[in-house]
C-alpha cells in the first residue's frame, strides 16, 4: 500500500497523475486530502488517518508514504511516526519559513517541531529517499540536500519543476526504495 500526500495545492490535477503513477509501484494507492492551512490539525489528522490504514493491512503487506513538497514535509514525520519508510519529493523541510504568508497558523511549526524528537532523523536515518529537481522554483534544493543527504539518499532530477509532474522515471526507484525496507512496525510514540 502506498499513502500519498499532496502539496499546498490540493487541487492541482497533477495529484491524480502522480496517484494513478504510483499504481504501478502498488495497486493500493491511498490519497489523504487535509487543509494544509492547520498543521496542528493536519498532523492530528494524518497521524490517525495513516494509522487507521496501517490497521487495515495485512501485517505482511510492504508500506510507503509519499509526499510533494509540503506533503514532503508530512511523510517524513508522519512516516517516523508510523514506522513506516517514506518518499519525500521536494519536500518543504521548513514550511515556518518558506510558506508564512500561505500558512493561517505557522507558528504550529514551531510547536510540532517542539513535540518532535530532536534527533528523529538519526532515528529515522535512511527510512526515507528524497527526489529533488535542480529546475524547482520555489524551494532551494540543494540545501534541502545538504540538511537531508547525512541521513538519506538523494535522487536528482534534471528537467521537473517543484510540482514534479512525472513520477513515471523513478517509479523503480520508489520500488526497489520499498523492498529494501523491512515490514511495517507501529512506532511507541504513534499511540
Amino acid at each position: 500500500m502506498i499513502i500519498y500526500l499532496h502539496g499546498f495545492d490540493s487541487t492541482s490535477p497533477g495529484n491524480h497523475q502522480k496517484v494513478m503513477q504510483l499504481q504501478f509501484v502498488d495497486p493500493h494507492v491511498q490519497a489523504l486530502s487535509y487543509s494544509t492551512i492547520h498543521p496542528k490539525h493536519d498532523m492530528s489528522f494524518l497521524l490517525n488517518e495513516v494509522t487507521r490504514e496501517i490497521s487495515h493491512c495485512s501485517p505482511q503487506e510492504p508500506m510507503l508514504i509519499i509526499g510533494v513538497g509540503l506533503g514532503g514535509y508530512w511523510s517524513e514525520r508522519i512516516g517516523f511516526l508510523c514506522g513506516i519508510p517514506a518518499v519525500m519529493v521536494n519536500p518543504n523541510i521548513h514550511p515556518e519559513k518558506t510558506m508564512a504568508d500561505k500558512i493561517e497558523r505557522i507558528e504550529e511549526f514551531d510547536h510540532i517541531k517542539g513535540k518532535c524528537i530532536s534527533n528523529f532523523r538519526e532515528l529515522n536515518c535512511q527510512r526515507s529517499l528524497v527526489i529533488l529537481s535542480k529546475q524547482d522554483e520555489a524551494l532551494n534544493s540543494e540545501d534541502t540536500a545538504k540538511e537531508l543527504s547525512p541521513y538519506y539518499s538523494i535522487v536528482w532530477d534534471e528537467e521537473q519543476t517543484h510540482k514534479f509532474a512525472d513520477l513515471s522515471p523513478y517509479l523503480q526507484s520508489i520500488k526497489a526504495f520499498r523492498q529494501t525496507q523491512k515490514l511495517p512496525q507501529m512506532s511507541s510514540m504513534a499511540g
